[in-house]
């Protein structure tokens, strides 16, 4: 009975999360779609009016579709260090590569998988692709030196602020191969 009263209390608090997730990912859907209307002067031509989206699709995908996606696993971590004064526990970091494994594999395999037999699929920023899956592989180089090489068992300020300073450089270098500023060929 005891079991089965957990079950109900567990099945309640995720659809919780849910609900609030489901909110949470609409509104940034509804924010990152808002358009503006700009005037193209054409030479020798009427201006035109056109609407233009307001955020780039590859920002938008690495901070606020990620942070929606990401915001459970986060608020984990969070709740795990306060209530244990600061101190690193075992949920936070194995929820947040879990997760991390989990996109890795299942959601690609997934995605490989349900294309119709005979059709072909092309990776249309292949650039941008590049750009995060250099990052990808970076941070988990990084996370091993600062766990096991430049201090071991601890993370110390410098450490932290440096990783969270790679956030921005990360969506820099994507958004600057998005709009294509550097292009090799």
């Amino acid at each position: 009975m005891r079991g089965f009263i957990y079950f109900l209390v567990i099945a309640y608090c995720f659809l919780g999360v849910s609900i609030v997730a489901d909110r949470f990912m609409s509104s940034i859907e509804v924010i990152t779609s808002m358009e503006r209307k700009i005037i193209v002067k054409r030479p020798g031509l009427d201006p035109m009016e056109v609407n233009v989206r307001i955020w780039n699709d590859t920002v938008s995908n690495l901070t606020l579709m990620a942070l929606g996606s990401s915001a459970p696993e986060i608020l984990l971590s969070i709740i795990e260090i306060i209530a244990k004064k600061f101190e690193a526990g075992d949920l936070g970091p194995n929820t947040i590569v879990g997760s991390a494994a989990f996109n890795l594999f299942m959601i690609i395999a997934i995605c490989v998988s349900v294309i119709p037999k005979g059709e072909v699929r092309r990776q249309k920023h292949l650039d941008v692709f590049f750009v995060t899956a250099s990052w990808s592989i970076f941070a988990y180089i990084w996370m091993y030196v600062i766990l096991a090489v430049t201090s071991p068992g601890e993370i110390e300020i410098w450490e932290g602020l440096l990783t969270f300073a790679f956030f921005p450089l990360t969506v820099f270098t994507a958004w600057i191969a998005d709009i294509k500023i550097i292009q090799v060929r």
